[in-house]
């Protein structure tokens, strides 16, 4: 038998067709030893493409047509071509949607492939917040490269809280510790136009760094909470981050969401000025 001759399920999306493939193999193994070839036809967006399409399902024995199309027209043109050559077709999507109208008294927006679009920005939050981790706390040189912004700043200025915050915008941020005794990342200085600075005032510091020390039943056992030494870690913070022209950010008294948004405005427009890159719309790092 030649392949034009052979059974076979058309999947059609106007999207990856992913999501029909998935509802045929689910209903498929309902039926013992039947297996059917499956051609998935992805990004069908007009009408001149289902008659394109038609013209091969015409040729094949007992072919099935499922279908996931969102809008409504494409899809009612769709059923009408496959009745006109008798074919089988099955709107997976249809029907549903239909019905939810119905219920949210509200029109489907008829966005082809809006949950490709879902499960990119999920998975792009879950690339970030894997990024953050990896290069929390100066871990590794190499994040300041691949990020998108670098956090600068003493210990106890929330610089991890950010990263992680900022990352569920999709964006790559690296942190990096800052205190006299700490190597910074060699070349630095390239990688200015992402960098912003943390600082904070120092009495809520040095009262943020006892409740830390005292927790860890450590509380008078190192400088680590002292006066002298947070003036000194501030003071090298502050000529580090004037050596590198980089915006500072003071995250005292402030919610982790409040700062956040001040870093990202401030390094949207940072970015734009030192890179000649266009400042990201809103909807880019929502």
């Amino acid at each position: 038998m030649s392949q034009d001759q052979s059974s076979q399920v058309f999947i059609i999306s106007d999207a990856l067709a992913g999501t029909g493939e998935r509802v045929f193999r689910a209903a498929i193994v309902q039926f013992a030893n039947r297996e059917l070839e499956v051609k998935r036809v992805p990004h069908v967006r007009s009408q001149e493409q289902i008659d394109t399409l038609m013209e091969e399902v015409r040729r094949c024995r007992e072919p099935v047509v499922l279908y996931t199309l969102v809008e409504s027209k494409l899809r009612q043109y769709l059923q009408r071509q496959t009745e006109a050559i008798g074919v089988t077709a099955i709107d997976l999507l249809g029907p549903i949607l239909d019905r939810l109208s119905e219920v949210l008294a509200a029109s489907p927006s008829e966005i082809p492939g809006l949950t490709h679009r879902v499960d990119s920005n999920y998975y792009a939050r879950v690339e970030a917040a894997e990024f953050a981790v990896r290069f929390d706390d100066g871990k590794s040189p190499k994040g300041i490269r691949e990020a998108d912004l670098v956090l600068l700043g003493v210990s106890r200025t929330s610089k991890t809280p950010l990263s992680l915050y900022l990352a569920n915008r999709r964006l790559k941020v690296a942190n990096i510790p800052v205190a006299p005794e700490l190597p910074l990342p060699e070349r630095l200085e390239e990688q200015a136009s992402k960098v912003v600075g943390l600082t904070i005032d120092p009495a809520l510091l040095l009262s943020v760094r006892r409740e830390r020390m005292k927790s860890l039943g450590m509380l008078g056992a190192s400088t680590y909470a002292s006066q002298d030494r947070i003036a000194a870690e501030l003071a090298f913070a502050h000529r580090l981050f004037e050596r590198l022209h980089c915006p500072v950010i003071d995250v005292s008294h402030q919610a982790v969401e409040e700062t956040a948004d001040k870093v990202l405005r401030t390094w949207k427009t940072r970015r734009s000025a030192m890179t000649g890159a266009p400042i990201p719309s809103p909807k880019e790092w929502s």
